[in-house]
């Protein structure tokens, strides 16, 4: 599954704003904007995740699962899990 700052870092990544990523997968803006709200997993509609998901494929963005081996080749970025902040007081 993908989290939604994911979903957004992934967009950015292809230079798609979110009415064009919304075209190419035949959704809705607000939709777009509800999946990449969400602080971890995005829930909801599992054909419109799969649909986000294809039409970044289709910009040339791979959405690498984590602990998943990257199947692609060529440049890219991926979140690895650090040490959380502490806030100051």
């Amino acid at each position: 599954m993908i989290t939604g700052p994911q979903l957004k870092a992934a967009r950015a990544l292809a230079g798609l704003d979110r009415k064009t990523l919304a075209e190419m997968a035949g959704l809705s803006v607000p939709t777009i904007q509800r999946m990449e709200s969400a602080p971890g997993i995005v829930g909801g509609n599992v054909e419109s995740l799969t649909k986000v998901i294809n039409a970044l494929a289709g910009a040339g963005v791979e959405v690498i699962a984590e602990g998943a081996p990257c199947q692609g080749q060529g440049r890219g970025v991926r979140l690895i899990a650090t040490k959380q902040k502490s806030k100051a007081s």
